[in-house]
């Protein structure tokens, strides 16, 4: 982010008209080497948000308990916030987007579900007049390269693994993509956004694919289907609730 804002800053400035500065980097450990330009680290998290030449904060901590109060912090004081801590927005996001609107502020969160597909935008503004009887969708890259090893190559499931942490696809402790939870969170924002509802993490029910055993996959291929790890939600007509 520091390193995009930095090297775009007038391509930025071109396109919208803004300036960018970066006012304040708060990091865990400013002792720590890092490989971009001199930039103002800092580990106090309170000065940074509360110095008044800030007006957007960037959070990028992730965590539901630290990066709550200080979004919180921010909010309050009218700052705008920039995420992409669905985490944290599929445990908080009510109180948060409350918090946000009370004090005449935002929260952006497009990078939380789908990376560069802008799905946020489009369904917050542009379906904005459209009713959203279902969604359905892949949205976890992880188990999604994962399986497409394991469907063809043949390979089990900790041999797919080995190799989406070697190539980077999977981090070192893959357990919130490969448990499903990642998937759920996502879908937890995205079908609040698409039933104008609240639905947490804990409404949904969730499957991993982290005891997948090449034999499903063998028996799925005989039945005509392939394995893959969805996200779905449908509006419930009945009881005005989603179901997933």
């Amino acid at each position: 982010m520091a390193r995009i804002l930095s090297e775009q800053r007038d391509l930025i400035a071109r396109r919208t008209g803004l300036l960018f500065d970066i006012r304040h980097v708060v990091v865990r450990d400013a002792s720590k080497a890092r490989n971009l330009a001199p930039l103002p680290i800092t580990t106090d998290a309170h000065a940074a948000i509360d110095d008044p030449r800030v007006q957007i904060i960037v959070e990028l901590m992730g965590g539901t308990t630290s990066a709550a109060d200080l979004m919180q912090r921010a909010l309050t004081q009218g700052k705008p916030i920039v995420t992409a801590n669905k985490s944290l927005l599929a445990a908080k996001g009510r109180e948060l987007f409350a918090l946000a609107k009370k004090h005449n502020t935002a929260i952006s969160f497009e990078a939380s579900c789908g990376g560069g597909i802008p799905i946020i935008a489009a369904l917050s503004r542009g379906l904005i007049a459209n009713e959203i009887s279902a969604l359905v969708g892949i949205v976890n890259g992880t188990c999604n390269v994962i399986l497409t090893r394991m469907t063809h190559n043949g390979w089990t499931y900790q041999q797919a693994l080995a190799e989406a942490q070697r190539l980077g696809y999977a981090e070192a402790d893959p357990s919130m993509d490969v448990s499903g939870r990642d998937t759920a969170q996502k879908l937890a924002i995205l079908a609040s956004l698409a039933f104008n509802a609240h639905i947490n993490e804990s409404d949904i029910h969730i499957e991993g694919i982290d005891t997948l055993d090449p034999q499903d996959i063998r028996f799925a291929r005989e039945l005509g289907y392939v394995i893959k790890l969805l996200a779905i939600a449908e509006r419930n007509e009945a009881s005005g609730r989603s179901q997933k």
